[in-house]
């Protein structure tokens, strides 16, 4: 066993879902005055802006802006602001500063405007000709609040003015930046005391808000005050003990409670508020075993409303048979023959894209005979012979367009044919680079004749390939390790895992003062057995291996231990990230 000490450097710590509590949140109250509505060719004429948190007022911010425009006469009708008034005012590159510094004081900023877009869209386009980049601060807006909060039938409407004096706000809005955000203020602090009851008491819940909770949901609020407030998967279950949904978080109370708020606003999770009568608590030690307990139940009792994870055995793989003439098959299971596999797909749909790729760059047959390998002979001479067959099929179309060599009437040696089928298991366990190679010429052949749709499609082919290639080479390499433990430092001390054969056989967190030899001694010691296996993900599901791996990948873990080797191809499927991503519209991750 080859053992490597853990480092004791790097500090991953995370508050998950426990969010920002509204009473500790600075809450920047903005308001604009401008030159029309059309963010890019209008202008900024004045900014006003309360800093208020745990309901007192911090600080405020006003000036008016010289919007290097004339003011429209209907502007200055509505708003008092005439030219004449902005004409000694500061342009907005002088002033813009100002205002991202106001938002900038503290890092626990939200800004909250009413319309928030109207105002967050001229902010940005103002740091977008100002070469300036946007925060990007959490963003509350009144307007949508109380359209979900307050009906009609009790606000005539929803504008600033009429909710202002419906709360009683000290301040009249009149057009004018910093009354209206002194008025907002009131109107923010007016919609929240009305959601305290409702359960919502973070920054994040009051983002989510969209509608009250229903009936059913403030009934069953009571099913979160005996949870602990710790890590781990719950259930909710029905009358009859039933599962109904999984999940997971960092404090089981507070997420439960959630559900039960005006913050949760998923259809199916208000109608399932109606069938809750319990909630099954279970504790983890850690946020990967958590995540992969919650896998595991999701799979075992598919709950009716979860989505996601329920059916993983209905993935698809795309398998080269063992055949004497090898072909390539999509199939639903992994099985013990030997035979090369990438995968697993989410649908069936993708797992035929990668099929498509890979016959793209190797002529494999695509019919549905099981011939036999031609019997060894001997020659005049006494050398060895390999009798071609007599002729198990006859020639079908895709050997009349040159895409097949057409073994099935002799026309291809059975030596022939094995170098496509060695080339095509290389591609899918090794090194794709025939695959990548003759996808991407033709790409740049169709996308030089503005043939872009068949260049997307076999864009979308190759990235299939790349896709099961790359997640069966990561799982399989993971499968071969017999055992390994590795640490990733946490808030409440070291969380370390073992790991067997890609699936999580323990995990517990070591605390300041525990002795560490003593420590993994024990927790190896007790970890579940894991027999080896076959196939990419023989003893856990690919999902599980997965968030193994994404856990293992992260820069703050550290290998303390690991039996075996843990390899990955050289030039495997890994290399080509950046095509799997370009295809999706996204980054490659950084290598």
């Amino acid at each position: 066993m080859v053992r490597q000490s853990a480092a004791s450097t790097g500090v991953q710590t995370s508050l998950g879902d426990l969010g920002t509590p509204l009473a500790a949140t600075t809450f920047v109250v903005l308001d604009l005055e401008t030159t029309g509505t059309s963010a890019s060719n209008a202008r900024i004429t004045e900014v006003g802006a309360v800093k208020v948190r745990g309901g007192e007022v911090l600080d405020e911010f006003s000036t008016l802006v010289d919007p290097g425009v004339l003011i429209p006469a209907s502007i200055t009708l509505l708003t008092g602001i005439t030219q004449s008034m902005v004409a000694t005012a500061p342009p907005i590159e002088d002033v813009l500063p100002k205002v991202l510094a106001f938002l900038d004081a503290d890092p626990d900023t939200a800004l909250v405007a009413h319309n928030a877009p109207f105002d967050t869209g001229f902010l940005k386009a103002a740091c977008e000709r100002q070469g300036l980049e946007w925060p990007g601060y959490p963003v509350v807006d009144t307007l949508r609040l109380a359209r979900a909060l307050l009906p009609r039938g009790e606000v005539r409407n929803h504008k600033l003015g009429t909710l202002a004096a419906f709360y009683g706000a000290p301040t009249t809005p009149n057009h004018r930046a910093l009354d209206d955000a002194r008025a907002t203020v009131s109107v923010l602090h007016g919609l929240i005391e009305r959601l305290g009851p409702m359960g919502v008491h973070s920054l994040e819940e009051l983002r989510a808000v969209n509608k009250p909770p229903s009936r059913a949901q403030i009934a069953k609020r009571h099913l979160a005050e005996d949870l602990p407030e710790e890590p781990g998967v719950y259930v909710f279950t029905d009358a009859r003990g039933a599962s109904l949904y999984v999940g997971k978080s960092l404090n089981l109370r507070r997420r439960v409670r959630s559900y039960f708020t005006a913050a949760e606003n998923r259809r199916r999770i208000r109608e399932m508020a109606g069938l809750v009568e319990g909630v099954t608590p279970i504790v983890c030690t850690t946020e990967l075993e958590a995540s992969v307990r919650e896998l595991r139940i999701i799979a075992e009792r598919k709950p009716p409303f979860n989505r996601r994870s329920r059916n993983p055995e209905r993935a698809s793989w795309v398998k080269l048979t063992t055949d004497a003439y090898p072909r390539l098959s999509v199939v639903r299971a992994v099985r013990d023959d030997g035979a090369p596999y990438i995968g697993p797909y989410a649908s069936a749909k993708d797992a035929e894209r990668a099929k498509e790729a890979l016959l793209h760059a190797v002529p494999l047959r695509q019919c549905t005979h099981t011939p036999t390998a031609p019997k060894k002979g001997r020659r005049a001479d006494g050398s060895p012979s390999a009798a071609e067959p007599a002729g198990w099929a006859r020639p079908c179309v895709l050997a009349q367009l040159g895409r097949c060599g057409a073994p099935c009437d002799g026309t291809e040696s059975f030596q022939e044919y094995a170098v496509h089928a060695d080339a095509a298991a290389e591609a899918m366990t090794g090194d794709p680079a025939l695959v990548v190679a003759a996808h991407t010429a033709r790409i740049a052949e169709l996308a030089a004749a503005l043939r872009y749709e068949e260049a997307a499609g076999h864009r979308d082919r190759l990235a299939a390939f790349l896709t099961g290639a790359r997640r069966a080479q990561r799982l399989s390499a993971l499968s071969a390790v017999p055992h390994l433990v590795a640490s990733r430092r946490a808030a409440t001390g070291w969380e370390t895992c073992v790991v067997r054969h890609g699936r999580l056989a323990a995990s517990a967190v070591l605390r300041p003062g525990t002795d560490p030899a003593a420590f993994l001694a024990s927790l190896v010691a007790t970890a579940e057995r894991v027999p080896p296996g076959h196939g990419p993900s023989p003893r856990a599901l690919p999902g599980e291996s997965e968030l193994i791996l994404d856990w293992l990948a992260d820069p703050a873990t550290r290998l303390v231990e690991i039996e075996g080797e843990w390899t990955c191809p050289l030039r495997g499927a890994e290399a080509h990230a950046e095509l799997t991503h370009w295809a999706h519209g996204r980054a490659a991750p950084a290598q």
